[in-house]
């Protein structure tokens, strides 16, 4: 089951914080057709949210077609990755876990190591859209 984190300093809000950690578990394959979501309740209650906050983002979820609601029984994933998609994670995991150990091991901290991918993901984007 998928553990949920918010980031107070990160200025997304906490539905859209929700909505990319379950896109992100599916794209990793830890979360997979069939899965259960945690409840509306024991989320809100562990990040100390609105469970509307939760509800929002498990709406959203549902609107894209990757959860579905059953009344009663909780939330359920719908959709996952293939698991090509899956495996090629793993072997660009394994090289950006090796990338991260060079990075510190060049003295930068995990918010520098942080700061420093998002930029380039960011300027990817950006090459990408031109």
């Amino acid at each position: 089951m998928i553990e949920f984190h918010l980031d107070s300093r990160s200025g997304v809000a906490p539905y859209q914080q929700l909505i990319r950690q379950v896109r992100h578990a599916l794209r990793l394959g830890l979360l997979r057709a069939g899965d259960q979501l945690p409840t509306v309740k024991d989320v809100a209650g562990s990040l100390a949210v609105n469970p509307n906050t939760v509800l929002k983002a498990y709406r959203e979820l549902e609107y894209e077609g990757l959860v579905a609601a059953k009344p009663g029984v909780g939330t359920f994933v719908t959709k996952t990755v293939s698991e090509a998609s899956v495996a090629a994670h793993q072997r660009l995991s394994l090289e950006l876990s090796a990338w991260i150990g060079r990075a510190q091991q060049a003295g930068l901290d995990l918010e520098s190591i942080e700061a420093l991918f998002q930029r380039a993901v960011r300027s990817a984007a950006r090459e990408e859209a031109v």
